[in-house]
């Protein structure tokens, strides 16, 4: 089937995995309830609950947000088409999950680095008979290389919904990080979206300091930044109501239990 992969893990994938010092996909697979982790990332995840407890809510916060953007997108905007950069280490209601469920017909393409992920990319690559999806082994720092890859599942020719779900943190300097940005929309026709989430230290002083001691660990590092820089990467395009918002209060569900004030926010643009 084409739902079937196209991309498949090498079989040594993951022995490369490096179990020593934490990462920040496994410490938020831990933090939503998952399975994918080392005893290293569950220390650094109660470490940071330590100083920060709230951050439990911020990762909930920051995966409803990207479960209610794709429904979005799916199904008010029309979109049959999805690249999601930086996935993470699934779990319940993936990006193909969410929007197959609405648009059986969805493609979606994948693209992460982290060995872990890439050795369950066969459970990301398992969708509906009449979609397709797919994984690519790529860096968010080389966006041509990703939406070469891209085309090869996507038509660059129709809309398509770029998905930055809590990774340009990761890009310390603000500007490159919204270069990668500005290139990765480059590419994409006018109509297609952009849904983009990251944290903040806006609420909560307690989050940085979390923060701070997190980066110091050896782990790869991640930058809080200013609700506004949040905004300044959907610079150029239109921003779908109610903006730029911390996550809860983006087309909030009524069965969320996560504060309506909280240090994640995000908000979907679109492409004219």
């Amino acid at each position: 089937m084409d739902s079937q992969a196209t991309d498949r893990p090498e079989a040594g994938a993951v022995q490369k995995i490096d179990t020593s010092v934490p990462h920040s996909a496994r410490i938020w697979n831990y933090w939503l309830g998952g399975k994918d982790n080392f005893a290293v990332d569950r220390e650094a995840g109660d470490q940071y609950r330590q100083v920060f407890p709230g951050v439990v809510d911020v990762a909930r916060a920051s995966r409803q947000f990207l479960v209610r953007s794709i429904m979005f997108l799916a199904g008010e905007a029309g979109v049959r088409q999805f690249l999601d950069v930086g996935t993470g280490l699934p779990t319940a209601d993936n990006t193909h999950e969410v929007a197959q469920r609405i648009a059986p017909d969805a493609r979606i393409v994948y693209v992460d680095s982290d060995p872990l992920v890439l050795a369950h990319a066969r459970a990301l690559l398992v969708g509906t008979a009449e979609g397709r999806t797919a994984y690519i082994d790529g860096d968010l720092h080389d966006p041509a290389a990703v939406v070469a890859e891209a085309g090869k599942t996507l038509d660059f020719q129709q809309p398509i919904g770029l998905i930055l779900s809590g990774v340009l943190g990761h890009v310390p300097d603000y500007e490159a990080a919204r270069a990668i940005t500005r290139q990765l929309l480059a590419s994409l026709p006018s109509g297609s979206y952009l849904s983009l989430n990251d944290g903040t230290s806006l609420i909560s002083a307690e989050i940085q300091q979390a923060q701070d001691d997190y980066n110091d660990s050896g782990a790869v590092p991640y930058t809080l930044r200013s609700p506004d820089q949040i905004a300044g990467f959907f610079d150029g395009l239109e921003l779908v109501e109610p903006g730029v918002v911390p996550c809860p209060q983006w087309r909030p569900d009524n069965g969320v239990d996560t504060p309506a004030d909280i240090d994640a926010f995000g908000g979907v643009g679109r492409k004219r």
